[in-house]
């Protein structure tokens, strides 16, 4: 049976809220909450032009709103790698979450001074376009750009 929409119906636009759309878009359909993201440098002093040499590659859990999301990571956590690029070097860790709500690349479970903390992750979006940043080995907070998010 078709229904009509109550907009149609008293006149309005066939169109739906951007909210709408995506919850009619995902109804029924099966939750995936683990993703590939992968993150390049923005644009900074040392490079005016960002690069695409140096960067991050994560399989996180994000919920709907493009956030990291905790429940899920506690499910999911082995699952949750991370890979490092740099100018032709690269490093494998993990995702943690850590006491406080707080997030880190960990590259060595066996201690916490090589772990690279995001900068309010929890808030942040991970989605095309928007910047998240992460402060690195060297003690540096350097910003990343969002250039994939990609359903796993």
């Amino acid at each position: 049976m078709h229904t009509v929409s109550p907009r149609l119906e008293a006149g309005g636009s066939s169109r739906l809220p951007p909210e709408d759309v995506v919850k009619t878009a995902l109804a029924g359909r099966k939750k995936m909450p683990l993703k590939f993201i992968r993150i390049e440098l923005a644009r900074d002093h040392d490079f005016p032009d960002g690069s695409t040499e140096r960067g991050y590659e994560l399989v996180a859990p994000l919920d709907i709103n493009g956030r990291l999301d905790a429940a899920e990571w506690h499910k999911l956590r082995d699952r949750c790698k991370v890979r490092r690029f740099w100018a032709g070097t690269e490093e494998v860790g993990r995702l943690v979450h850590r006491r406080g709500g707080t997030w880190a690349i960990d590259y060595n479970p066996a201690t916490v001074e090589d772990d690279e903390p995001g900068f309010r992750l929890d808030k942040h979006q991970f989605s095309l376009g928007e910047y998240v940043s992460f402060k690195e080995h060297d003690g540096v907070m350097r910003t990343f750009r969002v250039v994939i998010v990609d359903d796993i």
